[in-house]
């Protein structure tokens, strides 16, 4: 795995399974921000990063048509939250990119993440020998931001589907976990868009010119 911008050993999920209770419902990725939708930046950010990219989201996948990706409902049913995206993304590899061995997961609620992402988690797992790796900021970990071993896929299916895990960190917490981290100034790159207000403070910080 190189550790430079470009990461095409690297395939992308990115996460948008959920039903976005706090933002009132329907696709919160496709909400405006910046005259885009917040899922548009961030494909943007994304694309150049990693190799293979896919949508991890349920429902009608046409709504997504015009982002030209490939579109892959959660493997495991009931809204089993990121977790499942995950999953879905390891396993989209598995049968579409065989050679690619490593998968890395981005929120799709966050219209701020770092252009060198991929690049700092694959810096920190190889620097820790670790088997996975994630982003922090502000001393939290972001577990939905991380770089997953496509060859645990099987450890990941029996945990979600025999013991009925569901949180990230209850899962990743059985690894040897590198984190990667990043300042918070002028803005948390983290920063995500959870509900109404946190989309107009995006707005705002947009508008002053702390973010682009």
């Amino acid at each position: 795995m190189t550790t430079d911008t470009a990461h095409p050993d690297i395939a992308g999920v990115l996460l948008a399974g959920g039903l976005s209770r706090r933002m009132g419902g329907g696709d919160k990725c496709l909400r405006t921000l910046g005259g885009q939708s917040i899922l548009e930046r961030i494909v943007a950010t994304v694309r150049p990063q990693v190799g293979p990219l896919v949508l991890n989201a349920n429902g009608d996948p046409a709504r997504f048509a015009h982002l030209h990706l490939p579109v892959a409902p959660d493997v495991v049913e009931g809204y089993a939250g990121p977790l499942a995206g995950v999953l879905t993304g390891i396993e989209w590899v598995r049968g579409t990119a065989p050679g690619i061995a490593w998968v890395a997961s981005f929120a799709t609620d966050a219209p701020f993440i770092p252009r060198d992402l991929v690049a700092r988690m694959a810096a920190a797992l190889e620097r820790d020998g670790a088997d996975l790796a994630c982003a922090r900021s502000a001393g939290q970990d972001h577990p939905v931001f991380g770089l997953w071993p496509v060859r645990l896929a099987g450890e990941l299916r029996r945990a979600m589907v025999e013991e009925g895990i569901r949180r990230v960190d209850a899962w990743t917490s059985r690894y040897r976990l590198a984190v990667a981290d990043f300042a918070v100034e002028p803005v948390d790159p983290f920063f995500n868009a959870n509900r109404p207000e946190d989309l107009a403070e995006a707005e705002r910080l947009l508008d002053v010119g702390l973010v682009s």
